[in-house]
């Protein structure tokens, strides 16, 4: 067994976060696997990665980095990336901090492994001074401190076309009028050297700014490339009229689509490598009247923690959330609009309730995160696999949690309440404005309400806001913001409001001058109590009753749980006004 293994799991067993059965059963995953102890631990939920630092910056008397205490941000000004390049340091886990003399400061999520740090000092010819950081905030620090050079990748490739223009580029647009086209000229454009670079330059760029979705659009005098990142679109420099057709010709050579079919919406995917990641592109190309939209969904994996603690729930809101899906059997409904994170929550659940000993089985549209141990299926509604006939299929398969990626008709609502009613837990989403609506629109696909009132464990609605950078300006808020936080927040009135702080966004660096960093997400959670239960099964229509009741129960809406956000310092009023209604 390896030392450094042998050597973190005294430390974790001397810290007390393991005891000795959990941490054979850790060694045993780390064995199998070929990861690292500290993933195993996480992986079986038998620690946090917080934990596992914590206790090692103890024990050790190794100093802690991390966002929140400010030392995990590498000094710019020292020229770090080449005293230790980016390979080594995804490879080990590690990132320099800064420079003092001699001494380099390193972040390392295994600061115990005597060799890794040895191999520095002799690498970089200077002491090393360890500092433990989790693994999740040094990969995210790497992207952004090596990653830094990719922003501008765009200009790059465009500005040694300028200088460069016979370099295999595409001199010649294709006109989107003409029916005849000549598709081996459009072959030979899109694999030309340089639209290759531009296209590699464009996912590069977007992986590196984290953005969510890439918008390529063209109008009859310009080309528009716009980022969608933290849920607002910003424009980035775009390829030229005359490389416009090619570059939509090379996306839909990496996404197996017709490139001669030009006048319909066609969907794909395709996966690549960056920076030993592997990331899942979904493609959506639509026609319009100046040539084609092409909109490509950023599915990485790696940017998304499926941490229960870090999703934005409230702690009442954690607890009724958990106990609905420790639940036997029973339906749990969460809705929201398209790019409301609905899925990302219910993966964190599942993975949260997750364990050897149940049977684990979803139907989606499209699979959005492979999970281990969870069987996924996806939809391909064209050979007849909807979501009635997989769910169908799935109550002969012996499971015993279900989810249902949408609930779109009458037909899938029925056959997830059956499921429900014969000893399933059965976990989808809907599309409605808030919670309570989701329980009338049940009732109007045609469930029986006291079907519905009897198998119905908890109803939620989700929005997601953007979260504020640590450059944040507190500011005194306006009486108006005042009355309308205590109003609304439905938390007991203050009695010396001359403390509450708000803050707002002022920008730096880290943020790009946005002011804001990563969103977080907002929640109205009503767990079905029994008078709950007996209003939907007598009123199923009346939503002012059902909302009253769950006030009186102790829940609170979205604009609720947006305004807690705002007292915490997490976000803004500005953002929560903009993103929920008030009752």
């Amino acid at each position: 067994m390896q030392p450094q293994k042998v050597r973190l799991g005294q430390i974790l067993i001397q810290g007390g976060v393991l005891n000795q059965e959990q941490l054979d059963r850790a060694l045993r995953h780390s064995d199998q696997t070929n990861c690292r102890l500290g993933e195993a631990v996480v992986k079986l939920n038998l620690a946090s990665e917080d934990q596992i630092a914590l206790s090692v910056s103890k024990l050790l008397g190794i100093p802690l980095a991390s966002r929140e205490n400010k030392i995990l941000s590498p000094e710019k000004t020292q020229n770090l990336q080449s005293v230790i390049d980016e390979r080594y340091a995804r490879e080990n886990v590690l990132v320099p901090l800064f420079l003092d003399e001699n001494t380099l400061a390193v972040a390392l999520a295994e600061p115990e492994n005597v060799l890794v740090v040895e191999n520095l000092r002799l690498m970089t010819g200077r002491d090393i001074q360890p500092f433990i950081a989790t693994k999740t905030q040094i990969m995210k620090i790497i992207d952004e401190f090596y990653g830094s050079s990719g922003t501008g990748l765009i200009d790059k490739v465009l500005s040694s076309k300028a200088e460069n223009p016979s370099d295999g580029s595409v001199s010649e647009d294709v006109d989107v009028s003409d029916q005849r086209l000549d598709l081996d000229k459009m072959v030979a454009q899109a694999r030309g050297a340089q639209v290759v670079s531009l296209v590699n330059a464009i996912l590069k760029q977007a992986i590196n700014e984290r953005a969510s979705d890439i918008h390529l659009e063209r109008y009859d005098e310009r080309v528009l490339l716009r980022f969608r990142i933290h849920g607002v679109l910003y424009e980035r420099t775009p390829p030229s009229l005359e490389n416009f057709a090619a570059v939509v010709s090379r996306i839909k050579i990496l996404s197996k689509l017709d490139i001669a079919e030009r006048r319909l919406p066609q969907d794909g995917a395709f996966s690549l490598k960056v920076q030993n990641r592997l990331i899942d592109m979904r493609v959506s190309i639509c026609p319009t009247v100046f040539g084609e939209k092409v909109v490509m969904r950023i599915l990485d994996k790696g940017a998304v923690e499926l941490n229960i603690e870090k999703v934005g729930f409230e702690p009442r809101q954690r607890e009724d959330f958990l106990k609905a899906a420790n639940s036997p059997h029973g339906l749990i409904f969460l809705t929201g609009p398209t790019g409301s994170g609905k899925t990302t929550t219910l993966y964190t659940v599942l993975t949260k309730i997750k364990t050897p000993e149940m049977n684990f089985m979803t139907i989606e549209d499209p699979v959005e995160f492979k999970l281990e141990g969870i069987n996924q299926v996806q939809v391909r509604s064209q050979i007849g696999l909807t979501f009635a006939a997989a769910l169908r299929s799935f109550l002969r398969q012996d499971p015993d949690v279900i989810l249902v990626g949408e609930v779109r008709d009458q037909e899938t609502a029925q056959t997830c309440l059956r499921a429900a009613l014969t000893g399933h837990l059965v976990l989808s989403t809907l599309h409605t404005n808030s919670a309570i609506e989701a329980i009338v629109r049940l009732v109007d696909m045609g469930i029986e309400p006291f079907l519905l009132s009897s198998s119905l464990r908890l109803v939620a609605a989700q929005r997601l806001v953007r979260t504020l950078c640590s450059c944040k300006q507190a500011y005194r808020p306006t009486q108006a913001e005042l009355d309308m936080c205590i109003k609304e927040s439905m938390l007991p009135p203050p009695t010396d409001t001359s403390r509450i702080t708000f803050f707002r966004p002022q920008g730096c660096d880290r943020c790009s001058k946005t002011g804001y960093s990563g969103r977080v997400a907002l929640y109205e959670i009503f767990y079905v109590t029994p008078k709950l239960r007996d209003a939907i099964y007598r009123n199923s229509n009346d939503m002012a009753l059902m909302r009253k009741i769950v006030e009186e129960e102790g829940m609170w809406n979205l604009r609720a749980s947006g305004w807690r956000k705002v007292l915490q310092g997490i976000t803004t009023a500005e953002e929560i006004l903009s993103t929920t209604l008030s009752d």
